[in-house]
C-alpha cells in the first residue's frame, strides 16, 4: 500500500498524475482504460490540500496531496509535508478500529505527501447536505460508533501504559497542525490578529466583546491547556461536518490530518459544534418562514443522540474491557468494588461532557470570527440575517464555556439553543 517510489516532492497537476498513476498497475487496473481517456479533476475546496477525482473505464479514485504551504493563504505560510504522514497513519488506525468507517486506503507515497483512496460517491460533504435542510438518519448511529471505538481503544483505559506511550511519540511530531489549532481556534479570535474576520459592520460589537471579556479569555485559555496538555486518545483533531461525506445509509469521516493524541472532548465537541451551527444557519436558509422547522428539530435531536449515543458506547466498551493500566480491575473486586467502578466511569463521563461542552463553544467562536469560516453562515446572502445567526450561536458559546457547569446534560445544550433560535441581537451598524 505504501508507495516507494523514489524521488523528491513535486505538486503533481493533471498531466504529472496521469503518469504517476499509470506507472501503479493496481491503481491502472482499477481505473482501467487507456490512462490517457482517464478524467482528472481537481476538486479540493478546503484550507490546505490538492484534491484530485480521478476516473477511468472501470472505476475511480481520489487522490490528495499536501501542498508546502497552507492554500488557504499561499506561500506566505508555510506547512511540513509530513502531515500528510500523520493522516495516513491516522486513516489506518481508524480503518482498523472502525472498519467501513473512513475511506479505503489504496496507495501512500510520503516523499509526495500522497495518498490515494477510494472514491466515495455518491457520496456528499455533509455540511453541504445540511446547509440545504438534508436529515441523515444514519449520521447519529455512525459517528458515535466512530468516536467511541477510535476513542476509547487508543486511550490509557484500553491500553497499556506502554503502547499508549509508543501511540503518543508516533504522533509527536504533528505539533505544526497543532499550533495551527492553538491559534486559530484557541487564540486568534480573542485578540486582533491578521487572518480574522467576521460579517462587518453587524459583528463588530461582537468581536470588540470577545477582546475584552477576561471571564472568556480564561475559560478558553483553560480549554488551550487542556488541549495541550492532555494526551487521552488519539483524536481526529478536525472532525467537523465538512470532514464527513454521508448519504442516506452511509457515513465516512475523512481527512484527519490534524490527529494527534489529545482530549477526547476536542472530537466529541467539533461534532456538536458543527450540527449547533447548522442549526442556527438554518434560519438564514429559508424559502418562507417555518418551512425548515421540521430538519431544525431533526439537527437537535442529532446533536441530543450523538452525546447519548457516544457516551453509551464508550461505556459498554470500558465494562467489557480489562485491558488498560488506568483503573485496574483488581482494584475493584466483588460487588462493592463493581458499583464503585461503575459511578466513576459515570463521573468519567461528566467530565467528559464538560470538556465537550467547553470545545464545542472554542469552535463555534472560531468559525464566526477566525480565519476558516462555514458554508452553513457563508451562504446566507443577506448579511444582517447572517449576522444574526451567527449572534445567537456566539451567545449560546459563550455561555456554554463560561458558565459550563450550568449544562448539566446534552438537553441542557439543545434547551438553550431552542431558547435563542428567535432571539433578536444588537447588531452594529
Amino acid at each position: 500500500m505504501t508507495g516507494d517510489r523514489a524521488g523528491d516532492y513535486r505538486i503533481l497537476h493533471e498531466a504529472a498524475l496521469r503518469d504517476y498513476l499509470a506507472a501503479l498497475p493496481d491503481l491502472k487496473v482499477r481505473l482501467g482504460g487507456d490512462p490517457v481517456s482517464w478524467a482528472i479533476t481537481e476538486v479540493g475546496d478546503g484550507n490546505l490540500n490538492l484534491v484530485f477525482i480521478v476516473k477511468g473505464a472501470r472505476g475511480g479514485i481520489a487522490v490528495k496531496q499536501a501542498l508546502p504551504y497552507v492554500r488557504l493563504v499561499g506561500e506566505s505560510w508555510p506547512l511540513p509535508l509530513s502531515r500528510a504522514h500523520y493522516e495516513y497513519l491516522a486513516l489506518s488506525r481508524q480503518a482498523e478500529l472502525a472498519p467501513g468507517l473512513v475511506p479505503a486506503l489504496l496507495h501512500h507515497n510520503e516523499k509526495l505527501a500522497l495518498t490515494v483512496m477510494e472514491l466515495l460517491e455518491p457520496h456528499i460533504i455533509m455540511r453541504k447536505g445540511l446547509v440545504a435542510g438534508t436529515k441523515y438518519p444514519r449520521f447519529a448511529d455512525d459517528i458515535t460508533t466512530f468516536m467511541a471505538r477510535t476513542l476509547f481503544f487508543t486511550s490509557d483505559l484500553a491500553l497499556s501504559a506502554a503502547e499508549k506511550k509508543q501511540g503518543i511519540a508516533a504522533f509527536a511530531g504533528n505539533h505544526a497542525l497543532c499550533k495551527i489549532t492553538e491559534d486559530l481556534i484557541f487564540t486568534d479570535p480573542y485578540r486582533i490578529a491578521e487572518q480574522n474576520r467576521w460579517t462587518v459592520p453587524y459583528l463588530d460589537g461582537v468581536a470588540a466583546d470577545l477582546r475584552d471579556d477576561m471571564d472568556l479569555h480564561i475559560a478558553i485559555s483553560r480549554l488551550k491547556l487542556k488541549f495541550m496538555a492532555s494526551p487521552e486518545a488519539l483524536i481526529h483533531g478536525d472532525l467537523h461536518t465538512g470532514s464527513i461525506m454521508v448519504t442516506d445509509s452511509q457515513t465516512r469521516v475523512i481527512d484527519p490530518e490534524f490527529a494527534f493524541y489529545g482530549p477526547m472532548g476536542f472530537d466529541a465537541g467539533a461534532v456538536l459544534a458543527n450540527l449547533l451551527m447548522a442549526y442556527f444557519a438554518s434560519a438564514g436558509h429559508e424559502g418562507a418562514p417555518g418551512d425548515r422547522a421540521a430538519f431544525e428539530a431533526w439537527v437537535l435531536e442529532t446533536v441530543e443522540n450523538v452525546w447519548t449515543g457516544f457516551a453509551g458506547k464508550f461505556l459498554d466498551l470500558w465494562r467489557g474491557s480489562a485491558a488498560g493500566d488506568a483503573y485496574p480491575v483488581s482494584l475493584f473486586g466483588g460487588e462493592k468494588g463493581t458499583a464503585r467502578l461503575e459511578a466513576e466511569r459515570q463521573a468519567y463521563m461528566q467530565r467528559l461532557f464538560a470538556d465537550t461542552v467547553g470545545f464545542a463553544a472554542a469552535k463555534i467562536i472560531r468559525r464566526i470570527f477566525g480565519l476558516a469560516h462555514n458554508i452553513d453562515f457563508e451562504l446566507i446572502e443577506d448579511l444582517r440575517m447572517r449576522a444574526t445567526t451567527e449572534a445567537r450561536a456566539v451567545r449560546l458559546a459563550r455561555t456554554m464555556m463560561v458558565e459550563t457547569g450550568a449544562f448539566r446534560t446534552v438537553t441542557d445544550v439543545t434547551g438553550a439553543a431552542r431558547k435563542l433560535r428567535n432571539w433578536m441581537p444588537e447588531l452594529s451598524g
